[in-house]
Parts: C-alpha cells; sequence; structure tokens
C-alpha cells in the first residue's frame, strides 16, 4: 500500500469515528506531502516531530499575518516580531502534540507502519 493509499484509508477509517479530515489530514502535513514528503500522518508521529511540524508551519504563518495586519503599523521591531512568532509557534507546537499524542492513544492506534491492521 503507498502512502497515500494509506491516508486515503486512514482519513475514511478515523471518519468513521468521528474524526474530520482536517484533523486527520491538517493542511501542514498535507502541504508536505504534496511536495513528496511521506512525512507520518499527526496520529502517528512523535510528539517532538508534531511540535516542531505544527510549530514552525504556525508560527511562520501567524507572523506573517500578524506583521501585515498590525505589527507593521505599530513600528514594531523586527527582533521582536520574530520572538513573538516563535513563541506563539512553540506554544501551539507543544499543545497540538499533546492533543495529538493523547488522541492517538485514545483511539488506540498501531504504529504507523502497522496500519492498517490486516
Amino acid at each position: 500500500m503507498t502512502h497515500e493509499e494509506k491516508v486515503a484509508h486512514l482519513v475514511k477509517d478515523l471518519g468513521q469515528k468521528g474524526i474530520s479530515a482536517h484533523t486527520v489530514a491538517p493542511p501542514a502535513y498535507r502541504f508536505l506531502w504534496r511536495l513528496g514528503i511521506e512525512a507520518r500522518p499527526p496520529h502517528f508521529a512523535s510528539f517532538w516531530s508534531l511540535a516542531v511540524t505544527m510549530g514552525v508551519f504556525f508560527g511562520f504563518l501567524w507572523g506573517i499575518g500578524m506583521w501585515f495586519a498590525f505589527w507593521q503599523d505599530q513600528d514594531m521591531p523586527v527582533f521582536i516580531a520574530l520572538a513573538g512568532s516563535a513563541l506563539a509557534g512553540v506554544l501551539f507546537g507543544l499543545i497540538m502534540a499533546a492533543y495529538y499524542r493523547s488522541r492517538a492513544r485514545k483511539l488506540m492506534l498501531p504504529r504507523w507502519e502497522d496500519y492498517p491492521a490486516t
């Protein structure tokens, strides 16, 4: 089974358990997969890989959005804007990693290599 087939099966499988497709395969991961990076879906990733992946994507996008929406007009120093973005990314990444690892344990999911169980 290819990576794409496994992801499609996972989206369908967890969808039947009431978990939305955007939670099973969030935009950051869909972007990585389009780039050809076969990252494990978040429910199967390690805590730290989740924290880094989610944190980097969120911190970058949030920082860009805040810069153009507010900080640029407020003459925010770039260093402070970068620090704020990094802090937001770290906090978001840690919270999302805890959420996904908790859900994976609750769902009793096997390792990605063993999914789907035959």
